[in-house]
């Protein structure tokens, strides 16, 4: 799939994303990584609620895929789990699936950025002439 939409700045690039991909599947990474780091971690859903200055309520809701965070809460985050804030959405321990589901979504995911990156490179080309 080829994107026409212009992206101006990366929270753009992250809500036209988003709003593309199956928020299931993005949820689904999200929580769980959030539940290992946390584990690893040893430290509660209230003791990062308390990092990321917000509600335990609303960490669970995250967690339990029911809410999903802006850009700016992810970041906090992923600074309160130590972690850099693209490693929430890694796949890299997420359990797999018989069927591939999750490489092909992976292989998604690359081939889109792919695709906006040359998209906007192109057009950044077109504007230097």
């Amino acid at each position: 799939m080829y994107f026409t939409a212009v992206v101006n700045s990366p929270v753009e690039f992250i809500l036209f994303i988003t709003n593309y991909l199956d928020m299931k599947s993005l949820r689904s990474v999200l929580a769980f990584n959030m539940k290992v780091q946390r584990q690893i971690l040893r430290i509660s859903q209230a003791k990062l609620a308390e990092k990321v200055n917000t509600s335990t309520h609303y960490i669970g809701m995250i967690e339990s895929e029911k809410k999903f965070p802006t850009p700016e809460m992810l970041e906090r985050i992923a600074a309160a789990l130590d972690i850099d804030a693209t490693s929430l959405f890694s796949t890299k321990f997420y359990p797999s699936s018989d069927d591939g589901t999750m490489a092909d979504f992976r292989e998604q995911i690359i081939n889109d950025i792919t695709q906006v990156l040359d998209y906007r490179i192109g057009k950044l080309n077109r504007q230097n002439w």
